[in-house]
């Protein structure tokens, strides 16, 4: 998904838009607006900035996990921040310039989520789990799905049914895209199966993501 600016012109309740809704109208830049024309894009997604800035905690969180990257690459920790703000340009397709000092609370958490991916994707050792390292354990919890990393240590995983097919269904028939998995390593997975996954879920704050979301984007996501 492509990420673009746009300023608020105004907010006016229509009743031609139906009972609770409103008209939000926009100003955007010309390009932006042909891109759109051509493309025929009919619905766009809203994200909300709440003015809040970058916390302390987030600020540690991403220069640790900056840290840990450069450690495996070889950078030093200012030049692998601007690379990775560089690849978090091409992950989001958000060209807009942003500084660590001052950002947001939402650009600091998909910064944080864009360290945690390539961090995954290339195996990065971490420091912490890196369930200390984000946010957005949902979009953690996804990430490790599609990595195969274990959400609990970051080590090799393979792919734990929260959700068991049961007896008695088809496998070749059965639509499992809304069962809940986690990506756990062999021990962790064992664990799972010992305590039972109300347990685990409690010990370790993690929790089963629907076998749907894992799928866009993901290495061998058909194979989840």
């Amino acid at each position: 998904m492509e990420n673009y600016t746009a300023e608020i012109s105004r907010i006016s309740a229509d009743s031609a838009a139906g009972q609770d809704k409103a008209v939000l109208q926009i100003v955007i830049d010309d390009p932006v607006a042909r891109i759109i024309r051509r493309r025929g894009v009919r619905h766009v997604a809203l994200g909300i900035e709440d003015g809040r800035r970058i916390t302390p905690l987030q600020q540690r969180k991403a220069y640790a996990m900056l840290r840990d990257i450069g450690e495996y690459t070889g950078y030093p920790v200012e030049a692998m921040k601007q690379i990775m703000k560089v690849e978090h340009m091409m992950r989001t397709g958000d060209f807009e310039y942003f500084s660590l000092a001052n950002c947001s609370i939402t650009k600091a958490r998909e910064y944080i989520n864009t360290l945690m991916e390539y961090a995954l994707k290339e195996g990065v050792i971490l420091n912490e789990s890196g369930l200390m390292r984000m946010d957005d354990i949902d979009t953690y919890l996804i990430q490790c799905i599609r990595y195969r990393r274990c959400c609990i240590c970051g080590r090799s995983a393979d792919i734990h049914h929260v959700d068991a097919i049961g007896m008695g269904n088809d496998r070749r028939y059965y639509d499992d895209s809304n069962n809940q998995i986690a990506a756990l390593c062999r021990n962790h997975h064992t664990i799972a199966h010992n305590i039972g996954w109300s347990r685990f879920m409690s010990m370790y704050k993690v929790y089963g993501i629907e076998k749907y979301r894992c799928q866009e984007g993901g290495e061998d996501g058909d194979h989840i």
